[in-house]
């Protein structure tokens, strides 16, 4: 099954709650919600930097469908 942005954004939205998310944030809010094993691959394969926000994840996922 393919992963979409929109799966992506509820397992690591809640990660922007406080400010910027990096890619060890996002993998923890990801487990925590018990995402799947494509999601955990997908986020440990981002850029190891700091994302201000959800909508500037997208920038690193252009590939990634929104929804389907």
């Amino acid at each position: 099954m393919t992963v979409t942005r929109t799966e992506l954004a509820v397992h690591v939205e809640a990660a922007f709650t406080t400010g910027p998310a990096t890619r060890d944030r996002m993998l923890a809010y990801a487990a925590g919600s018990h995402a799947r094993p494509e999601i955990i691959d997908l986020i440990n394969g981002l850029p190891d930097k700091s994302y201000p926000s959800l909508r500037d994840l997208w920038y690193e996922l252009g590939h990634v469908p929104v929804g389907g």
